[in-house]
């Protein structure tokens, strides 16, 4: 490693704690989503220097984008803090610090007793990569060897999503939307076909390369949520044919493929190998299609409700 790279590690290892540590302890809410939206951006830096480009390019895209969408639209309806809140005591304070160190001291100590040769699961990895269908091997551990794990995954998406839904379909019929500026619509209609063509190349790269569904899913998504803002389209809801065929076309894709080897006498999730890289293509393009509706669905896209409005019709009602 040169110097600039001990210099940039070095920075990134001091700064990630102080930005996490002062989220957590700012009693300014505007304030704090700041820091996390700082935190994760150097967050993805760090995956990306550690080698883990997945990892990276989904922190930027979810972690930071995506969630940062919704702590900024969570501020616009819980609105500034009346009173700020009084800080723990130092006794409080000490009797978390404790625990804390421990459990910081015990990583540490795992962390440094690992051996420095050990190879985990690459080798075997490796390989099996050929027979997969894809030479790259994340995607080769998440939609064939631990097929079942990304199945339950999509799974438990698709639930959230319904229960987001259940929850935010209420405030949705009450409040309506809110209008949207005139610069917003503008930088939308220049942005969405780059983010599709970005999503499109993610998608396609993901079986040689750093990509694939979840990192093209969560462009579509943001794509959405900016299409959302604009109100350049209406806000998803269960009661539309398109928004139900979206939801449910990746985990239903990717459902019969994984059963479909039974009827050759094979086990479920068992890819025939000359047909083992189509049939991933196959999956990852519908569940980007579902990831990036699943998106969509979290976040609200209403007007911050009014409150006074809301009190004198409960006030009328009474």
């Amino acid at each position: 490693m040169s110097e600039v790279d001990w210099a940039m590690d070095g920075v990134l290892a001091c700064v990630l704690p102080f930005l996490s540590w002062r989220a957590l302890a700012t009693d300014d809410p505007p304030k704090a989503v700041v820091l996390f939206l700082a935190f994760g951006l150097l967050s993805a830096v760090t995956w990306a220097r550690l080698g883990a480009p997945d990892i990276a390019l989904v922190e930027a895209a979810i972690g930071t984008g995506f969630t940062g969408a919704l702590l900024m639209s969570a501020l616009g309806w819980i609105g500034p803090a009346k009173e700020a809140p009084q800080p723990p005591s130092r006794y409080r304070r000490a009797l978390l610090f404790m625990p804390l160190a421990g459990l910081v001291l015990l990583l540490g100590a795992v962390v440094f007793s690992l051996p420095d040769t050990s190879r985990g699961l690459t080798d075997e990895v490796l390989g099996h990569v050929e027979p997969a269908g894809v030479s790259y091997p994340v995607t080769a551990v998440l939609l064939n060897f631990r097929g079942y794990d990304t199945l339950l995954e999509i799974a438990v998406l698709l639930l959230a999503a319904l229960g987001v839904q259940a929850q935010l379909r209420p405030a949705m019929e009450r409040d309506g939307v809110a209008p949207a500026g005139p610069m917003l619509p503008a930088l939308v209609r220049q942005l969405i076909p780059c983010m599709i063509l970005v999503a499109g190349y993610l998608l396609w790269r993901g079986s040689r390369a750093p990509g694939g569904a979840f990192q093209a899913g969560s462009i579509l998504g943001g794509g959405a949520i900016l299409l959302l803002l604009a109100r350049a389209a209406p806000p998803p809801s269960m009661s539309s044919i398109v928004v139900r065929a979206a939801l449910l076309v990746g985990p239903a894709c990717f459902l019969a493929v994984a059963v479909a080897p039974l009827v050759a006498g094979r086990h479920v999730l068992e890819y025939p190998s000359a047909w083992a890289g189509t049939l991933i293509l196959c999956v990852e393009s519908a569940l980007t299609i579902s990831i990036a509706m699943v998106l969509a669905m979290f976040f609200p896209s209403t007007r911050q409700p009014d409150r006074a409005g809301e009190r004198i019709h409960q006030e009328d009602g009474a």
